[in-house]
């Protein structure tokens, strides 16, 4: 064998050794990853949009279990399992309505480092907290979104578990129920990925004389199978490749919105300014030979942001100049906190306290909150509904 070959091979194999030493470490003592974050009554209230007073009637005359308690009788807080019972029992649930369509949401950018498989990780997480129901499609062969759900793309998950088998040459699932696994979140799924993903990408290349009829049926198909699973979901997230390859045109075309993370560094606005360009383009040749595509948004989110930064404040200046409204006004700050939770294959939302300082951790979760909340609303405008007042935003207007 080559040298430069098995040197590489080595240290691929001396990698994959570690990731799965970190994930038992992270996960111990279980070797999946467990949810055990809790929330207080005053965060429940203010999730579900009522007051605590009602959760705790609801407690009191039966429509609720008694509230969760440790030995010495204090409240521990509540699950992400039992907020979703709370929504159910209040009539609390986001929810979409049965003729409202599902939420597909594509986040792209060919650019490496943009933060995309986080901001994916984070936003189907703030969406599952919000007690609506997620799918995550995880597109791309490297698969660090999957690594981030608790799943070592190299020994969890074979290339039979990723689309590979739906949208192969010689396919061997006609749907993508197969691919669906369970995560920690009871209302998120995941459908995995992993670096045999890629092989869709020689199969389509090699098909011959009629790679283009054969690229517009895997276009169409992709779009129809996440088009049937969606029927059980509200938002449906996807994580492309971060190139124009088969399956990044494939997930382009199946989705019905876009959100593009770009870094506040001048070579990330050259190059998002260069993806949309190329996007445009590939839009307009899938138009011309008959595929559609049609978003219900399309908006660009500033991600790693350090406030403190003068020239991350210059670019983003410069990119509200040019995007204008097309650019989410509340960024993505840089945080420590999101940092260390990826060290332990985690989002924020995950984390059961503090990883640094109680102040780091709650102005980290106060922004993604926020901005996050930007998609929210978004989903919520096309299904022509706003997020719904509050019973507090009630009485004060009232007043």
């Amino acid at each position: 064998m080559n040298s430069v070959v098995g040197q590489i091979g080595d240290l691929a194999q001396a990698g994959e050794r570690m990731i799965e030493r970190l994930r038992r470490k992270a996960f111990l003592p279980e070797s999946r990853k467990g949810l055990s974050v809790r929330f207080g009554i005053a965060e429940a209230a203010q999730l579900l949009r009522c007051s605590t007073n009602r959760i705790r009637m609801a407690e009191e005359d039966g429509r609720l279990p008694p509230p969760p308690a440790s030995e010495n009788g204090r409240r521990v807080g509540y699950t992400v399992d039992e907020l979703l019972t709370m929504r159910r029992v209040l009539s609390a649930s986001p929810e979409r309505a049965p003729l409202d369509v599902p939420a597909v949401i594509a986040v792209q950018n060919f650019k490496g480092g943009v933060g995309k498989s986080t901001v994916t990780t984070h936003l189907a997480h703030y969406f599952g907290v919000q007690g609506y129901r997620v799918l995550v499609v995880d597109c791309d062969s490297q698969a660090t979104t999957t690594t981030l759900f608790g799943f070592n793309p190299h020994f969890n998950i074979t290339r039979e578990e990723t689309l590979y088998p739906y949208l192969s040459i010689d396919p061997t699932q006609a749907d993508l129920l197969y691919a669906v696994k369970r995560t920690p979140w009871p209302n998120v799924d995941l459908i995995p990925s992993n670096l045999e993903l890629f092989d869709v990408e020689y199969e389509l290349a090699a098909s011959g004389s009629d790679g283009t009829s054969v690229l517009a049926a895997r276009f169409r198909k992709l779009k129809q199978g996440l088009a049937d699973m969606a029927r059980s979901y509200d938002v449906v997230i996807l994580d492309p490749p971060p190139a124009l390859g088969t399956i990044s045109l494939a997930v382009m075309q199946a989705a019905n919105a876009l959100l593009v993370p770009l870094a506040a560094t001048t070579p990330d606005f050259c190059s998002t300014v260069q993806f949309l360009s190329m996007m445009n383009q590939v839009l307009q040749q899938l138009q011309s030979v008959g595929i559609e595509v049609d978003y219900s948004f399309v908006r660009l989110i500033c991600s790693k942001f350090d406030s403190n930064d003068p020239s991350h404040a210059m670019v983003r200046t410069i990119m509200e100049q040019s995007f204008g409204p097309a650019l989410l006004p509340v960024p993505i700050l840089e945080s420590a906190e999101i940092s260390h939770a990826a060290m332990r294959m985690m989002t924020v939302y995950e984390l059961e306290r503090p990883i640094g300082t109680s102040k780091t951790h709650k102005r980290c979760r106060s922004n993604l909150d926020e901005a996050l909340g930007q998609v929210e609303q978004l989903v919520r405008q096309a299904w022509g509904r706003v997020a719904p007042a509050s019973e507090e935003d009630v009485l004060h207007a009232a007043a």
